[in-house]
């Protein structure tokens, strides 16, 4: 999201992750700006039974966990590296010169920041009022036009497993592939060599 010579021009330094490995702890304090250069990273609760909650998937090009950076408040869930990724990390005091010195930078993470909450205040409706084939249309039409920027007349392949599908709405990874196999049914979605389309 932030062009990488202006990153590294304010100190952005480039990590390895290895897959499994964890990047920032549930109730940690935030140091870092993080921007994924290859790779993606979940962003993940556990309950009290231990089920995990997926707050977020991110990839190539995404930034994340900045909301604690801008509050100074500890981070509200973990970040897992979910393959081996490289990722800058840019110091939070030269993370926030950057956007005082670059307005249309700022611009853009305000942007960014208020399409993740726009999809956490979709899916929270979902997952409390919705049935689950609702639920899984929903998330999936929302990775086609605004993760992807697809049309919404193209066919779009589905790249999330239905495990994260599961994840992300907050149903059983079984609940999800019924609700796959009966929206193929409807015609809402398709199924090819096991992948599914939209």
């Amino acid at each position: 999201m932030i062009d990488k010579s202006r990153l590294i021009q304010f100190g952005a330094r480039i990590v390895c992750f290895q897959k499994g490995e964890i990047l920032f702890s549930q109730g940690s304090l935030p140091r870092y700006y993080y921007q994924i250069i290859l790779g993606a990273v979940k962003m993940n609760n556990f309950n009290e039974e231990g089920k995990e909650f997926v707050q977020g998937l991110f990839s190539d090009g995404d930034s994340f966990g900045e909301p604690p950076l801008f509050l100074t408040d500890n981070y509200p869930a973990n970040a897992v590296a979910l393959i081996d990724s490289e990722i800058f990390l840019l110091a939070k005091d030269k993370f926030m010169e950057l956007l005082m010195n670059n307005p249309q930078i700022h611009l853009n993470v305000t942007t960014n920041l208020a399409h993740r909450l726009y999809y956490k205040s979709i899916m929270a409706s979902e997952i409390a009022c919705e049935e689950p084939e609702h639920r899984v249309l929903k998330l999936i039409d929302y990775f086609k036009t605004k993760i992807t920027k697809s049309s919404a007349y193209s066919p779009y392949k589905v790249e999330i497993t239905r495990q994260q599908i599961a994840d992300l709405t907050g149903l059983r990874v079984e609940t999800v592939i019924r609700s796959i196999k009966s929206l193929e049914r409807k015609g809402e979605l398709m199924i090819n060599h096991r992948k599914v389309y939209r």
